[in-house]
């Protein structure tokens, strides 16, 4: 698939570029689950959005994989034997246009799986077989020390938020709102962060 030259991003070009990202590649395996990379992400914003979440959790959510799409160092898969950080290249991509907050929950939503595995009893045992795949390369269960550490992150609790609707993102037969659907709400989240 030919990837169409990157558009100069600002303010007022963000939200089509990644729906055209969605459109594109959307429809890609979500390594090993029974959706695709976008239903994955739909099903978390739908779900965020259901609940009455705050718009930056809906969109963090919507958002939160996006760096499979970006990273440079290509897609996860169930072979792979080390971490390709797309949790980095996501929000590195989105850290420009989005408030802290979203790419705090973008960036650190592998280190809450790891932080959750070493602080709630039978968080693990509920972990897909990808899931627990890439735990492993993602360096387990957090320590006591890292524990302690990411603790003091000023977002913990919506990136925790985000860390379950990722897990909860897995459903073979969601029925999920489009992108195009909350692209008027990340468009609003972006404008938020440009007018502060």
């Amino acid at each position: 698939m030919t990837k169409p030259p990157i558009p100069t991003l600002n303010q007022h070009t963000i939200v089509a570029f990644l729906q055209d990202i969605f459109e594109r590649r959307g429809g890609e395996e979500y390594l090993g689950e029974p959706v695709t990379m976008a239903e994955h992400m739909l099903q978390g914003a739908t779900m965020a959005e259901r609940d009455g979440m705050d718009e930056e959790i809906i969109v963090a959510a919507l958002l939160h994989d996006i760096g499979h799409f970006t990273s440079e160092f290509g897609t996860f898969t169930l072979q792979d034997t080390k971490d390709r950080y797309h949790e980095d290249a996501g929000a590195d991509v989105l850290s420009g246009f989005f408030p802290t907050v979203v790419t705090d929950c973008v960036r650190h939503h592998v280190a809450a799986k790891r932080y959750l595995c070493a602080t709630v009893p039978d968080y693990f045992d509920q972990l897909s077989e990808a899931s627990v795949h890439s735990l492993n390369l993602q360096g387990g269960p957090m320590s006591p020390d890292e524990v302690t550490d990411f603790e003091k992150k000023p977002n913990l609790a919506k990136i925790i938020q985000v860390r379950y609707l990722d897990d909860g993102g897995k459903h073979s037969n969601m029925q999920t709102q489009s992108f195009a659907h909350f692209a008027p709400m990340v468009q609003r989240v972006v404008d938020r962060n440009f007018n502060v």
